[in-house]
Protein backbone atom coordinates (compact mmCIF):
# COMPACT_ATOMS: atom_id res chain seq x y z
CA UNK A 1 0.00 0.00 0.00
CA UNK A 2 0.87 3.73 -0.57
CA UNK A 3 1.91 5.82 2.16
CA UNK A 4 -0.98 7.89 0.59
CA UNK A 5 -3.20 5.02 1.15
CA UNK A 6 -2.11 3.70 4.59
CA UNK A 7 -2.96 7.85 5.75
CA UNK A 8 -5.90 7.67 4.53
CA UNK A 9 -7.30 4.73 6.12
CA UNK A 10 -5.82 6.15 9.77
CA UNK A 11 -8.20 9.05 9.12
CA UNK A 12 -10.96 7.26 8.14
CA UNK A 13 -10.94 4.80 11.28
CA UNK A 14 -9.83 7.96 12.58
CA UNK A 15 -13.52 9.20 12.07
CA UNK A 16 -15.22 5.96 12.53
CA UNK A 17 -14.40 6.52 16.38
CA UNK A 18 -15.15 9.86 16.08
CA UNK A 19 -18.59 8.73 14.91
CA UNK A 20 -18.87 5.70 17.52
CA UNK A 21 -17.99 7.98 20.35
CA UNK A 22 -20.57 10.90 19.05
CA UNK A 23 -23.06 8.41 19.43
CA UNK A 24 -22.83 7.25 22.46
CA UNK A 25 -22.00 11.12 23.79
CA UNK A 26 -24.75 12.50 22.24
CA UNK A 27 -27.45 9.96 22.63
CA UNK A 28 -29.16 11.96 25.30
CA UNK A 29 -29.86 14.57 22.54
CA UNK A 30 -32.47 12.33 21.15
CA UNK A 31 -33.89 9.90 24.92
CA UNK A 32 -33.13 11.64 27.15
CA UNK A 33 -36.65 13.30 27.69
CA UNK A 34 -38.36 10.50 26.87
CA UNK A 35 -36.63 8.29 29.73
CA UNK A 36 -36.92 10.53 31.95
CA UNK A 37 -40.64 11.10 31.75
CA UNK A 38 -40.75 7.39 31.19
CA UNK A 39 -42.65 7.89 27.83
CA UNK A 40 -40.20 4.67 27.10
CA UNK A 41 -37.76 2.33 28.21
CA UNK A 42 -34.04 3.28 28.23
CA UNK A 43 -33.36 0.25 25.45
CA UNK A 44 -36.26 1.14 23.42
CA UNK A 45 -35.48 4.29 23.39
CA UNK A 46 -31.83 3.90 22.52
CA UNK A 47 -32.84 1.26 19.88
CA UNK A 48 -35.42 3.88 18.65
CA UNK A 49 -32.29 6.50 18.67
CA UNK A 50 -30.01 4.61 16.63
CA UNK A 51 -32.64 3.71 14.11
CA UNK A 52 -33.45 7.26 13.73
CA UNK A 53 -29.69 8.33 13.33
CA UNK A 54 -29.17 5.46 10.89
CA UNK A 55 -32.28 6.73 8.46
CA UNK A 56 -31.37 10.91 9.20
CA UNK A 57 -28.12 10.68 7.83
CA UNK A 58 -28.71 9.70 4.26
CA UNK A 59 -30.70 13.42 4.75
CA UNK A 60 -27.10 15.03 5.16
CA UNK A 61 -25.32 15.66 2.42
CA UNK A 62 -25.57 19.12 2.49
CA UNK A 63 -24.04 19.50 5.87
CA UNK A 64 -21.41 16.88 4.92
CA UNK A 65 -20.45 19.54 2.39
CA UNK A 66 -20.10 22.27 4.65
CA UNK A 67 -18.35 20.51 7.03
CA UNK A 68 -15.37 18.94 4.23
CA UNK A 69 -15.37 22.03 1.31
CA UNK A 70 -16.39 24.98 3.45
CA UNK A 71 -14.33 25.50 7.17
CA UNK A 72 -10.67 24.70 5.93
CA UNK A 73 -8.67 24.33 3.03
CA UNK A 74 -6.05 21.92 2.33
CA UNK A 75 -3.62 20.71 -0.26
CA UNK A 76 -3.53 17.46 -1.54
CA UNK A 77 -0.93 15.12 0.27
CA UNK A 78 0.48 13.65 3.77
CA UNK A 79 0.67 16.25 5.63
CA UNK A 80 -2.73 17.72 5.17
CA UNK A 81 -3.91 14.04 5.99
CA UNK A 82 -1.74 14.33 8.86
CA UNK A 83 -3.47 17.90 10.11
CA UNK A 84 -7.12 15.98 9.24
CA UNK A 85 -6.12 13.21 11.36
CA UNK A 86 -5.05 15.30 14.17
CA UNK A 87 -8.31 17.26 14.54
CA UNK A 88 -10.17 14.15 14.34
CA UNK A 89 -8.19 12.78 17.55
CA UNK A 90 -8.49 15.76 19.24
CA UNK A 91 -12.42 15.62 18.77
CA UNK A 92 -12.26 12.32 20.19
CA UNK A 93 -10.06 12.97 23.34
CA UNK A 94 -12.36 16.03 24.04
CA UNK A 95 -15.64 13.91 24.05
CA UNK A 96 -14.01 11.77 26.02
CA UNK A 97 -13.06 14.06 28.72
CA UNK A 98 -16.82 15.62 28.78
CA UNK A 99 -18.75 12.13 28.87
CA UNK A 100 -16.40 10.94 31.75
CA UNK A 101 -17.48 13.98 33.80
CA UNK A 102 -21.43 13.97 32.31
CA UNK A 103 -20.83 17.19 30.56
CA UNK A 104 -23.30 17.74 27.69
CA UNK A 105 -20.86 19.32 25.65
CA UNK A 106 -21.29 19.62 21.40
CA UNK A 107 -19.03 16.91 19.66
CA UNK A 108 -19.60 19.09 16.38
CA UNK A 109 -17.95 22.19 17.78
CA UNK A 110 -14.92 19.74 19.24
CA UNK A 111 -14.99 18.14 15.60
CA UNK A 112 -14.76 21.93 14.19
CA UNK A 113 -11.92 23.05 17.05
CA UNK A 114 -9.95 20.31 16.11
CA UNK A 115 -10.00 20.70 12.61
CA UNK A 116 -8.88 24.25 12.76
CA UNK A 117 -6.62 23.79 15.72
CA UNK A 118 -4.39 21.44 13.39
CA UNK A 119 -4.62 23.47 9.85
CA UNK A 120 -3.79 26.79 12.14
CA UNK A 121 -0.03 24.77 12.34
CA UNK A 122 0.08 23.46 9.09
CA UNK A 123 1.81 25.11 6.56
CA UNK A 124 -0.52 25.29 3.50
CA UNK A 125 -3.46 25.20 5.72
CA UNK A 126 -6.17 28.26 5.36
CA UNK A 127 -8.74 28.15 7.83
CA UNK A 128 -11.49 29.81 6.17
CA UNK A 129 -12.89 32.23 8.61
CA UNK A 130 -16.00 33.55 7.12
CA UNK A 131 -17.42 30.46 6.92
CA UNK A 132 -16.64 29.54 10.35
CA UNK A 133 -18.32 32.80 11.21
CA UNK A 134 -21.87 31.84 9.05
CA UNK A 135 -21.69 28.49 9.30
CA UNK A 136 -20.66 27.63 12.67
CA UNK A 137 -20.30 30.28 15.03
CA UNK A 138 -23.32 32.37 14.43
CA UNK A 139 -25.50 29.05 14.39
CA UNK A 140 -23.95 28.39 17.57
CA UNK A 141 -25.14 31.76 19.39
CA UNK A 142 -28.43 31.59 17.49
CA UNK A 143 -29.80 28.13 17.53
CA UNK A 144 -29.95 27.73 21.50
CA UNK A 145 -31.62 30.88 21.20
CA UNK A 146 -34.13 30.25 19.11
CA UNK A 147 -34.23 26.80 21.25
CA UNK A 148 -34.80 28.21 24.04
CA UNK A 149 -37.70 31.00 23.00
CA UNK A 150 -39.47 28.07 20.57
CA UNK A 151 -39.46 25.89 23.84
CA UNK A 152 -41.04 28.23 26.09
CA UNK A 153 -43.58 29.34 23.71
CA UNK A 154 -44.25 25.97 22.14
CA UNK A 155 -44.53 24.66 26.21
CA UNK A 156 -47.31 27.67 26.64
CA UNK A 157 -49.05 26.86 23.99
CA UNK A 158 -49.96 23.56 25.09
CA UNK A 159 -50.90 24.50 28.90
CA UNK A 160 -53.35 26.84 27.00
CA UNK A 161 -54.68 24.03 24.30
CA UNK A 162 -54.76 21.57 27.55
CA UNK A 163 -55.68 23.83 30.23
CA UNK A 164 -58.90 21.80 31.04
CA UNK A 165 -57.39 18.43 30.44
CA UNK A 166 -57.16 16.12 33.16
CA UNK A 167 -53.24 15.60 34.02
CA UNK A 168 -53.55 11.54 34.38
CA UNK A 169 -55.04 11.43 30.74
CA UNK A 170 -53.32 13.93 29.18
CA UNK A 171 -50.10 12.50 30.54
CA UNK A 172 -50.74 8.88 28.52
CA UNK A 173 -51.22 10.97 25.77
CA UNK A 174 -48.26 12.53 25.42
CA UNK A 175 -46.37 9.61 26.03
CA UNK A 176 -47.82 8.72 23.58
CA UNK A 177 -46.84 11.45 21.41
CA UNK A 178 -43.15 11.25 22.96
CA UNK A 179 -42.42 8.47 20.27
CA UNK A 180 -42.74 10.32 17.49
CA UNK A 181 -40.93 13.49 18.90
CA UNK A 182 -38.02 11.09 20.15
CA UNK A 183 -38.46 9.52 16.96
CA UNK A 184 -38.40 12.71 15.40
CA UNK A 185 -35.12 14.05 17.31
CA UNK A 186 -32.82 10.57 16.24
CA UNK A 187 -33.73 11.32 12.61
CA UNK A 188 -32.33 14.88 12.92
CA UNK A 189 -29.83 14.14 15.17
CA UNK A 190 -28.61 11.70 12.39
CA UNK A 191 -28.68 14.50 10.09
CA UNK A 192 -26.35 16.81 11.31
CA UNK A 193 -24.17 14.48 13.46
CA UNK A 194 -23.62 11.55 10.84
CA UNK A 195 -23.08 13.81 8.14
CA UNK A 196 -19.87 15.74 9.92
CA UNK A 197 -18.17 12.57 10.25
CA UNK A 198 -19.04 11.88 6.44
CA UNK A 199 -17.84 15.40 5.50
CA UNK A 200 -14.42 14.49 7.01
CA UNK A 201 -13.94 11.44 4.96
CA UNK A 202 -14.97 13.15 1.88
CA UNK A 203 -11.39 15.80 2.98
CA UNK A 204 -9.44 12.73 3.39
CA UNK A 205 -10.02 11.21 0.22
CA UNK A 206 -9.46 14.46 -1.30
CA UNK A 207 -6.90 15.40 -0.27
CA UNK A 208 -5.39 11.77 -0.24
CA UNK A 209 -5.89 12.10 -3.88
CA UNK A 210 -8.27 9.25 -3.98
CA UNK A 211 -11.24 11.58 -5.19
CA UNK A 212 -11.24 15.11 -7.05
CA UNK A 213 -14.12 16.28 -5.55
CA UNK A 214 -15.10 17.91 -1.93
CA UNK A 215 -18.49 17.63 -2.38
CA UNK A 216 -19.08 14.15 -3.62
CA UNK A 217 -20.00 11.35 -0.77
CA UNK A 218 -19.87 7.71 -2.11
CA UNK A 219 -22.66 5.76 -1.10
CA UNK A 220 -20.33 3.47 1.09
CA UNK A 221 -19.38 6.60 3.25
CA UNK A 222 -23.16 7.18 3.88
CA UNK A 223 -23.71 3.41 5.11
CA UNK A 224 -20.62 3.29 7.09
CA UNK A 225 -21.01 6.61 8.87
CA UNK A 226 -25.02 6.31 9.41
CA UNK A 227 -23.85 2.61 11.03
CA UNK A 228 -21.34 3.25 13.29
CA UNK A 229 -23.38 6.65 14.87
CA UNK A 230 -26.04 3.88 15.27
CA UNK A 231 -24.21 1.68 16.92
CA UNK A 232 -22.60 4.22 19.29
CA UNK A 233 -26.17 5.69 19.97
CA UNK A 234 -27.00 2.12 21.11
CA UNK A 235 -24.04 1.56 23.48
CA UNK A 236 -25.41 4.69 25.18
CA UNK A 237 -24.01 7.61 27.21
CA UNK A 238 -25.78 7.37 30.44
CA UNK A 239 -24.00 9.71 32.15
CA UNK A 240 -24.92 12.72 30.01
CA UNK A 241 -28.63 11.47 29.64
CA UNK A 242 -28.62 11.54 33.47
CA UNK A 243 -28.07 15.23 33.09
CA UNK A 244 -29.95 16.16 30.60
CA UNK A 245 -33.16 14.36 31.54
CA UNK A 246 -32.65 14.92 35.09
CA UNK A 247 -30.48 17.25 36.59
CA UNK A 248 -31.59 20.64 34.88
CA UNK A 249 -35.73 20.41 35.42
CA UNK A 250 -37.95 17.59 36.57
CA UNK A 251 -39.43 16.93 33.11
CA UNK A 252 -43.07 15.60 32.44
CA UNK A 253 -44.21 13.75 29.42
CA UNK A 254 -46.00 17.07 27.96
CA UNK A 255 -42.46 19.04 28.50
CA UNK A 256 -40.54 16.60 27.72
CA UNK A 257 -42.43 16.41 23.63
CA UNK A 258 -42.13 20.39 23.82
CA UNK A 259 -38.53 19.90 23.68
CA UNK A 260 -37.77 17.28 21.64
CA UNK A 261 -40.70 18.85 19.02
CA UNK A 262 -38.57 22.11 19.13
CA UNK A 263 -35.39 21.14 19.08
CA UNK A 264 -36.19 18.60 15.60
CA UNK A 265 -37.94 21.75 14.15
CA UNK A 266 -34.77 23.36 14.65
CA UNK A 267 -32.45 20.81 13.96
CA UNK A 268 -34.66 19.94 10.80
CA UNK A 269 -34.60 23.99 9.28
CA UNK A 270 -30.79 23.97 9.55
CA UNK A 271 -29.61 20.71 7.87
CA UNK A 272 -31.99 21.40 4.88
CA UNK A 273 -32.30 24.66 4.45
CA UNK A 274 -29.23 26.52 5.40
CA UNK A 275 -26.93 23.11 5.65
CA UNK A 276 -25.50 24.95 8.72
CA UNK A 277 -23.98 22.35 11.11
CA UNK A 278 -25.40 22.97 14.68
CA UNK A 279 -24.91 21.18 18.04
CA UNK A 280 -27.52 18.54 18.63
CA UNK A 281 -26.61 19.37 22.27
CA UNK A 282 -26.89 23.14 22.22
CA UNK A 283 -30.28 22.87 20.81
CA UNK A 284 -32.06 19.83 22.90
CA UNK A 285 -30.27 21.11 26.28
CA UNK A 286 -31.63 25.31 24.92
CA UNK A 287 -35.24 24.14 24.15
CA UNK A 288 -35.14 21.59 27.91
CA UNK A 289 -34.33 25.26 29.55
CA UNK A 290 -37.12 27.05 27.44
CA UNK A 291 -39.88 24.68 28.40
CA UNK A 292 -38.58 24.56 32.27
CA UNK A 293 -38.67 28.11 32.53
CA UNK A 294 -42.42 28.09 31.60
CA UNK A 295 -43.43 26.57 34.85
CA UNK A 296 -41.05 29.05 36.88
CA UNK A 297 -37.84 30.75 36.49
CA UNK A 298 -36.35 28.98 39.76
CA UNK A 299 -37.67 25.49 38.13
CA UNK A 300 -34.35 25.60 35.95
CA UNK A 301 -31.58 24.54 37.95
CA UNK A 302 -29.86 27.69 36.62
CA UNK A 303 -26.22 26.55 38.10
CA UNK A 304 -26.03 23.49 36.26
CA UNK A 305 -27.44 25.00 33.18
CA UNK A 306 -24.64 27.44 33.85
CA UNK A 307 -21.80 24.44 34.55
CA UNK A 308 -23.20 23.29 30.62
CA UNK A 309 -23.03 26.68 28.78
CA UNK A 310 -19.48 27.13 30.31
CA UNK A 311 -19.07 23.57 28.60
CA UNK A 312 -20.63 24.98 25.62
CA UNK A 313 -17.66 28.41 25.23
CA UNK A 314 -14.70 25.82 26.30
CA UNK A 315 -15.12 23.06 23.80
CA UNK A 316 -14.16 24.86 20.71
CA UNK A 317 -10.73 26.34 22.25
CA UNK A 318 -10.11 22.87 24.23
CA UNK A 319 -10.62 20.80 21.14
CA UNK A 320 -8.28 22.75 19.43
CA UNK A 321 -5.96 22.69 21.85
CA UNK A 322 -5.74 19.27 22.14
CA UNK A 323 -5.44 18.48 17.97
CA UNK A 324 -2.47 21.10 18.23
CA UNK A 325 -0.54 18.77 20.49
CA UNK A 326 -1.68 16.03 18.49
CA UNK A 327 -0.58 17.14 15.44
CA UNK A 328 3.16 18.01 16.40
CA UNK A 329 3.17 14.14 17.90
CA UNK A 330 2.12 12.61 14.82
CA UNK A 331 3.62 15.16 12.43
CA UNK A 332 6.71 13.34 11.68
CA UNK A 333 4.27 10.02 10.62
CA UNK A 334 2.62 12.10 7.75
CA UNK A 335 5.64 14.04 6.42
Amino acid sequence: MTPELVAVLAVILAAMAFDYTNGFHDAANAIATSVSTRALTPRVALALAAVGNFVGAHFGAGVAKTVGDNLVTLPTGLVSLGVVFAGVVGAITWNLITWYFGLPSSSSHALFGGLVGATLFAADGIVQWGNILEKVIIPMVLSPIVGLVLGAVVMIGIYWLFRRGQPGKLNRGFRWAQTVSAAAMSVGHGMQDAAKTMGIIVLALYTGGFQDSKSHIPGWVFWTSAAMLALGTYAGGWRIIRTLGRKIIDLGPPEGFAAETVASAVLYFNALVLHAPISTTHTITSAIMGVGATKRISAVRWNVAGTIVVGWIITFPAAAAIACIVYFMVRPLFG
